[in-house]
């Protein structure tokens, strides 16, 4: 008979729950953060810290694998670069010209996204359920975007905020799909810290060219979170909820992080949702679900 794994208990549920909410009011942070601190600025520090607190419990590791790691800095050095510094600058860029509920919302379309990288990639033959969910979050963006009339959107454009975000989305989804796709053996941790070396390095430059932009009361409290919370605060709960959940299972709680996002923006920052981000941000979500839905004992494709 097929093992069946155990039901999580409560506590198992909220690995995954709480790094989503970690990440929901990151981009809360992350449009707070806009009016107070350089893009570059915030980027760079942000792992920065994130190195410093994970040296003195990584760096032996990483160089008792040194053996190992040597041969896939290239590699390494791509994922940096597409999910510490090109994902995380263009959402910090991004920031200033849309709303944390746009942002979220769209960052949302990253699961849908990796379908289609995946298909294109890893040619993975993408099922029925997927196009129709492509489709049906496509269609939800439009009315978000264009503010409740898809045509508007098309005639006038969209935000430039809302555009990084996109290419920000598309980014991390090629993240994602390249982390599958080359399996490196490498521990997770191990992996983690030289990408947020090669991330530093990439955004040095930047850093050293954009206008000076000093710590401040203001903002030192939003480079702490985003360096500690979401570098790594999330990322150990989510790889303990794919622990004990599964794939399948933790990655439901990621269609929670928009809503979470809006509730937040809503709280802090004052961003009343209009019935336009309620109709779209539904859309898009039963668009992103109905792309991951796969029918009990369906077979998976191979790649």
């Amino acid at each position: 008979m097929p093992y069946a794994p155990p039901a999580p208990s409560p506590r198992h549920l909220l690995f995954p729950l709480l790094a989503a909410l970690i990440w929901s009011l990151n981009m809360v942070v992350t449009k707070l953060a806009a009016a107070v601190i350089a893009p570059a600025t915030i980027g760079f520090y942000r792992w920065v810290l994130a190195a410093l607190v994970l040296t003195p419990f990584v760096l032996p590791r990483v160089l008792r694998q040194r053996h190992a790691i040597v041969p896939h800095l290239g590699r390494l050095a791509v994922l940096g670069a597409l999910g510490m510094a090109v994902y995380q600058g263009l959402t910090y860029v991004a920031a200033a010209t849309t709303t944390a509920t746009n942002m979220g919302i769209i960052t949302a379309m990253v699961p849908l996204l990796t379908i289609a990288l995946g298909c294109l990639l890893l040619r993975e033959r993408p099922a029925a359920t997927a196009l129709l969910g492509g489709a049906l979050s496509l269609a939800g963006l439009g009315v978000l975007l264009g503010e409740g009339d898809p045509a508007r959107l098309l005639a006038v454009g969209g935000s430039p905020g809302d555009a990084l975000m996109g290419l920000a989305a598309l980014a991390y989804a090629l993240y994602g799909v390249l982390l599958r796709r080359w399996s490196l053996p490498i521990g997770l941790w191990q992996s983690l810290y030289v990408q947020v070396l090669f991330g530093i390095l990439f955004q040095l430059p930047w850093f050293l060219l954009a206008p000076a932009s000093p710590l401040t009361a203001a903002n030192l409290p939003l480079v702490l979170y985003a360096g500690i919370f979401p570098s790594l605060f999330a990322p150990y709960l989510w790889m303990q909820g794919v622990r004990h959940l599964g794939p399948s299972r933790a990655s439901i709680f990621l269609n929670l992080m928009p809503v979470g996002t809006v509730a937040i923006a809503a709280a802090v920052l004052g961003e009343v949702p209009h019935l336009y981000h309620v109709a779209g941000g539904l859309m898009a979500l039963a668009g992103v679900s109905l792309a991951q839905w796969r029918p009990r004992g369906a077979a998976r494709r191979p790649a």
